[in-house]
């Protein structure tokens, strides 16, 4: 499978949808789901896993899901959920570049935006820092509304801001394996595994025993050994804590010299659009979805 040729494909797509941005939800996400994805979507009876999560776009909404999506009101929410504080240490928040205090900051330090994904930004010398280029950056970024793009509820009303976290990638490491859980009302059923996220993504699904699953979803499996974290149990547990009482969340965690910490929470695995394969992994994950209560 040619992955270059996909992500260029993408691009094209993006392009396009982006033209259609002023028309209502339920037409739009029906034309950016056949754009996406090539196939048609029944939001009357939804089956599959990501026509199910389209269809909690427009019949299940949360308001309070607003502050589950913002990376920095979401700190307080697990604190509240979990009797801990497992988020990376904050180092502050702004709302725009210039307001950036950066003599207040170590040498090393992450810094992103709490309303969309991949505006992400990690120092390892601030003095390397090229002012210019990263105030376009994230000026930029500030002014994105992900609602606009997939029509997901949640990012509707987050206010944008930038924010810096505390540096916690281990020296002997070149970046942090991430570990997301597919949560069904509380249940965790599946999970992935990101990994080489600045080379070239790969995705490696396990079963909740952590037997290896052939699954792919938009970017291929690593083909390695992965073995599994200290805290594999523990994760399990966090993941089921946070996501219980909604239909389906993906609960990100990160294991960190034998500590787990928070990453997000995602309501939209994929914004709805990433479909699964083998085809049959569609339905099963979608059976998972209750959309009848």
């Amino acid at each position: 499978m040619d992955y270059k040729k996909i992500f260029k494909k993408r691009e094209m797509r993006l392009k396009l949808i982006n033209c259609l941005r002023f028309i209502p939800t339920k037409p739009y996400l029906k034309m950016v789901y056949k754009i996406k994805t090539g196939k048609k979507l029944n939001l009357k009876n939804p089956v599959g896993f990501n026509e199910k999560l389209n269809w909690l776009k427009v019949n299940d909404v949360h308001p309070e899901y607003t502050d589950y999506v913002d990376k920095i009101k979401v700190r307080e929410i697990v604190k509240q959920k979990l009797g801990e504080d497992i988020c990376f240490p904050l180092l502050g928040q702004w709302e725009k570049y210039q307001d950036i205090d950066f003599n207040a900051l170590p040498d090393k330090f992450v810094l992103k935006c709490n309303h969309d994904s991949g505006s992400v930004k990690v120092i390892k010398d601030k003095s390397q820092i090229n002012h210019s280029e990263f105030k376009k950056f994230f000026n930029s970024r500030l002014k994105i509304n992900p609602f606009a793009i997939g029509r997901e509820y949640p990012y509707k009303k987050v206010k944008p801001m930038i924010m810096a976290e505390k540096f916690m990638t281990p020296d002997n490491a070149s970046d942090i394996e991430d570990y997301k859980f597919f949560c069904f009302n509380g249940k965790p059923e599946i999970m992935f595994i990101a990994t080489e996220r600045s080379i070239d993504c790969k995705f490696d699904f396990f079963d909740m025993d952590f037997n290896h699953l052939d699954i792919v979803n938009i970017h291929p499996q690593s083909g390695k050994e992965i073995k599994k974290p200290e805290n594999f149990d523990k994760m399990k547990e966090i993941a089921q804590k946070l996501s219980q009482g909604i239909k389906f969340a993906r609960i990100d965690l990160y294991e960190i010299e034998g500590k787990i910490y928070f990453g997000e929470y995602t309501f939209f695995h994929g914004g709805g659009f990433w479909l699964f394969s083998p085809v049959e992994w569609e339905r099963k994950l979608g059976d998972l979805i209750n959309v009848k209560g």
